[in-house]
């Protein structure tokens, strides 16, 4: 979606509007506009219109802020605000964010610029915002009541500081910070080099990884879970309603991702090996890095990782931990595989019509049809060329192809494999199967009528 489709909000005037003393200082006789994004596409990258030029990131499933350039300072205005996210189709969740999303939009500036940033809080209580990783005055790091007076509801504060250094780092608040960003209230941001050769490459990713524990039939995340979320996103969207990250073959690629869950996040890439190349530290010397398939990004944490995309076709991009790449699931489930339970059924089904047989061959739901409550996902979906995914959450596809045009980012549709280069069924002669030693496969001896707990207890190290 171009920036021109975008909603223009209203320009905030008047001193009777703004936090005492604060825009006065600032010399603003205005303040500058605070454009809304209400589509949960991918935004067309923000080619600057003026200041000093870079290569433009693209967030995935999200957008990045214009800005007013204002006596060499470059201006943006965020509007902290209670929004609704579309995390599917199907599917939204009453969050907070920033301009009408969560997260908020990316905010882009060049190392060196001089950036002065306006926020009205439109929240029912009282928020601030830190700008994560950036080096600045003690006074613009947004913690409420340590270097700032929260932000009142109505009130508008004013953070100018220099970009002093490139790199990937991120913005969220730090006053109620469990309630908030549980909430969503989180966004990107990317210092770019003074020089646009520098750290170049063709195609550049940004997306923040989030978590919720949203109930089905329900709409507001439980703020107070601390590990056994159900809901695992990229830029608060799910698989299968997370963007492709499209490239061309031979482009160098980079994919940028900020961690503001309560876990780690494993993140890996198939079909290429890449570097890190950045942290939110900065970015790592060429003679500090190695080759990896995949990179645990922890809690708090920024990486940037690049490889050239010299291997066509539709490759998983994905949270290596299985449960965050599932959707709404619940935890206390016991496990039912080689359990006969359907007579059973047949006894539920008579109270609960439609209930299905599951889980007695393993967990697999491809092709099942249930009806779901209101305001749910399933916990698999997603359907590929050759059938069910049975992914969800922190999941997508890396699609390379040849000949693409620069800066289209449109899906080119499933990969054509070239003749010989699929898995495929052996029909010739087979010798016999061996089986496990022991009893019945896959049980042990005496202990087929044992039910053990089956209770997924916590979720420690989830």
């Amino acid at each position: 979606m171009s920036i021109d489709t975008m909603k223009r909000r209203s320009f905030l005037q008047g001193a009777a509007l703004l936090g005492a003393g604060v825009v006065s200082k600032a010399g603003a006789a205005s303040l500058p506009e605070a454009p809304v994004q209400d589509s949960a596409a991918t935004a067309a990258p923000l080619v600057p219109p003026n200041g000093r030029p870079y290569n433009p990131v693209v967030t995935l499933n999200g957008w990045s802020l214009p800005w007013r350039m204002k006596d060499g300072v470059k201006e943006f205005h965020l509007v902290a605000e209670p929004v609704v996210r579309e995390l599917a189709p199907g599917m939204h969740a009453n969050l907070w964010g920033y301009n009408g999303q969560s997260p908020g939009p990316t905010i882009e500036v060049v190392e060196g610029d001089r950036v002065r940033i306006f926020v009205t809080n439109k929240l029912p209580e009282h928020t601030s915002v830190h700008w994560h990783g950036q080096i600045l005055p003690n006074g613009m790091d947004g913690v409420s009541g340590v270097t700032q007076p929260s932000i009142q509801p109505g009130k508008t504060f004013v953070y100018e500081f220099v970009a002093k250094h490139a790199g990937t780092f991120m913005y969220h608040p730090h006053a109620d910070e469990m309630a908030q960003m549980a909430m969503g209230m989180m966004g990107f941001w990317v210092t770019h080099p003074k020089d646009p050769r520098q750290h170049a490459v063709d195609r550049d990713f940004v997306f923040l990884l989030a978590a919720y524990d949203i109930e089905p039939g329900s709409y507001t995340p439980k703020i107070n879970t601390m590990l056994d979320f159900n809901l695992w996103t990229f830029n608060s969207r799910v698989f299968p309603a997370i963007d492709p990250m499209v490239v061309r073959q031979g482009d160098r690629v980079r994919i940028r991702a900020g961690n503001l869950t309560m876990t780690n996040h494993p993140l890996h890439v198939h079909g290429h090996t890449f570097e890190v190349t950045g942290t939110d530290g900065g970015w790592v010397r060429p003679s500090a890095r190695w080759p990896e398939v995949t990179t645990d990004i922890a809690v708090g944490q920024m990486r940037a990782i690049e490889f050239v995309a010299d291997n066509p076709g539709d490759w998983a991009f994905h949270c290596h931990k299985s449960h965050h790449t599932m959707n709404a699931m619940g935890h206390d489930v016991p496990t039912l595989i080689g359990v006969d339970h359907r007579g059973v059924a047949e006894k539920i089904n008579q109270l609960v019509p439609g209930y299905m047989v599951m889980g007695e061959k393993g967990g697999a739901m491809g092709g099942m049809r249930m009806a779901l409550p209101e305001n749910t996902l399933p916990m698999m979906t997603g359907t590929g060329q050759f059938g069910e995914i049975e992914m969800g959450g922190m999941f997508t596809l890396l699609k390379v192809r040849e000949g693409l045009r620069r800066g289209d980012y449109r899906d080119p549709g499933h990969y054509r494999h070239p003749k010989g280069t699929v898995a495929y069924e052996w029909t010739g002669e087979k010798p016999p199967a061996p089986s496990a030693p022991g009893g019945k496969a896959g049980r042990a001896e005496g202990a087929l009528d044992v039910r053990r707990g089956g209770a997924h207890e916590g979720h420690e190290g989830h």
